[in-house]
């Protein structure tokens, strides 16, 4: 089943309105037609079945037939993760998405390799939102996560301080008695930060900042993680 998403203002109590690039899609390329049935999703959250009423050259018009329950994590999750080498991060969003991910956050810390200027800085999240929305389609999401501008690991803290749990796997945190009861005490509808370091992790200093800006130190286990893992670990 083909699967869309939408501003919430298109959504009406019995119709569901698609505008813009899909439209194109739906007509020419997919080749829809009237009575088929599809899938689609407000990007603030909500899933509706659906089936094709109209195709007109600026919209396509579907009628709601079941609005499906939420498959949302109880949790909504940002994944702080430190700027790793190559295509790696495109695939840490990809598998993030799928595992629930609300929104990802790329970082640049002390030790990371790549450094971007503004310009390449752009290019690349508007090149992960891409993927973020793709994953967010095929794993049926209620909502595409959004990719944010590359910060400092300043600025991510600073962002961070309106979260209500902070994360920080660190291979001298306790035991994974402690990290049970610290993940166990997450509530349904809590914002939750996990931050993760590149190749190389996170230098003493940027753990304590992380520690004196109220996160919890947590161990992932008794192996050393790659940095493409340990984030998709916790999800």
């Amino acid at each position: 089943m083909y699967h869309f998403f939408v501003e919430p203002h298109q959504i009406g109590a019995e119709e569901i309105r698609i505008e813009g690039a899909d439209v194109n899609h739906i007509r020419n390329v997919l080749r829809m037609k009237p009575g088929e049935e599809i899938l689609i999703s407000s990007r603030e959250g909500g899933d509706y079945f659906c089936r094709v009423e109209e195709l007109e050259p600026e919209y396509v018009s579907a009628k709601i037939l079941e609005e499906w329950e939420n498959k949302e994590l109880p949790a909504r999750i940002h994944l702080f993760q430190g700027l790793p080498k190559g295509d790696k991060m495109e695939l840490i969003i990809q598998k993030a998405v799928e595992l629930g991910a609300f929104s990802i956050i790329p970082v640049e810390t002390k030790r990371c390799v790549v450094k971007l200027d503004a310009k390449k800085a752009a290019k690349k999240v508007v090149r992960w939102q891409q993927i973020a929305e793709s994953a967010a389609k095929q794993s049926k999401r209620m909502l595409i996560p959004e990719i944010h501008e590359v910060m400092t690991y300043k600025q991510a803290l600073e962002f961070a301080k309106q979260l209500d749990v902070k994360l920080i796997p660190y291979e001298l945190a306790k035991g994974m008695k402690e990290t049970r009861e610290i993940l166990s005490e997450i509530k349904p509808g809590q914002s939750v930060g996990i931050f993760i370091g590149p190749e190389g992790g996170f230098e003493e200093e940027e753990v304590a900042k992380a520690l004196e800006a109220g996160a919890h130190a947590i161990t992932l286990g008794r192996r050393i993680l790659r940095t493409e893992t340990a984030g998709l670990a916790i999800l």
